[in-house]
C-alpha cells in the first residue's frame, strides 16, 4: 500500500506512485463567448426590431404612391415669354414684291381659310417692289417678334424679319421673289401646334 492510500481505502480507490493526480478547472471559456454572441445577436434583433417598428409609423420615409403619382406628371416647361397669339387674333396684310400678277391675293385668301384675319392686299410699297430676294419678309412692330411673327412664321418657310415703328399690332406679309407657296397646311399646322402647345417636361424619374 502506497504511503497515500489513505487508511481504510482499498481496491480501486487505491492510489499508487509517486504521481499526484493533476486537478483541472471547469473550461468555462466556451461558455462566456457562446453567451456574448448570444447578447450581441439579441442586440442587433431588437435593434433591427425597433427601425421596422419606427417604418411603419412614418411610412420608412418613402413618398406615398399619390405622392409619387403627382412628382411623375409632366410639366409645362417654365418660360418667361407669354404664349403666342392665336391666328384669329392676329392682322395681316398682304403684299406682293413680285412681278406675278395675283400672288396677293391667292395668299391672302390661303391665310384667312388658315384662320388667320386679313387687312391689306395689294402690290408691295416701292420700297420693296422686287426687293425681297428671299420668299418672304415679315414686317411689323418690335413687339411681334416674339408673338406675331412667330405664329405667321409657321406658315411660310424662309422667311425674313424687319421692324418698324409702327404702334399697330398689324404685321406685313411681304412675298419676295423666291416665293413659291405657303408652306403645306398639314405641315403648318404641326409647327403651329408646337409653337402654341409644347409638349410638357417630365419633373422626374417614376
Amino acid at each position: 500500500m502506497s504511503m497515500l492510500t489513505p487508511p481504510g481505502m482499498g481496491g480501486k480507490y487505491r492510489i499508487t506512485g509517486d504521481k499526484y493526480p493533476r486537478m483541472r478547472r471547469p473550461r468555462n471559456r466556451r461558455r462566456i463567448v457562446f453567451a456574448v454572441v448570444a447578447a450581441v445577436v439579441a442586440l442587433g434583433v431588437a435593434g433591427w426590431g425597433t427601425v421596422q417598428l419606427i417604418d411603419a409609423f412614418t411610412g420608412g420615409g418613402k413618398p406615398s404612391a399619390s405622392a409619387r403619382a403627382a412628382a411623375c406628371k409632366p410639366k409645362p416647361t417654365p418660360s418667361a415669354a407669354p404664349p403666342p397669339p392665336l391666328p384669329r387674333q392676329i392682322t395681316v396684310n398682304v403684299y406682293n414684291a413680285t412681278a406675278r400678277s395675283g400672288l396677293a391675293k391667292t395668299t391672302a385668301d390661303e391665310l384667312k381659310k388658315r384662320g388667320f384675319r386679313i387687312g391689306k392686299v395689294a402690290n408691295a410699297p416701292a420700297a420693296y417692289d422686287k426687293k425681297v430676294p428671299g420668299p418672304a419678309l415679315l414686317l411689323g412692330a418690335a413687339t411681334a417678334r416674339e408673338g406675331s411673327f412667330r405664329v405667321l412664321g409657321t406658315q411660310v418657310r424662309g422667311y425674313q424679319l424687319k421692324t418698324d415703328t409702327r404702334e399697330t399690332a398689324d404685321v406685313d406679309l411681304i412675298i419676295g421673289t423666291a416665293f413659291k407657296a405657303l408652306d403645306a397646311k398639314a405641315s403648318a399646322d404641326v409647327a403651329l401646334t408646337a409653337l402654341t402647345k409644347p409638349k410638357p417636361a417630365p419633373s422626374g424619374k417614376c
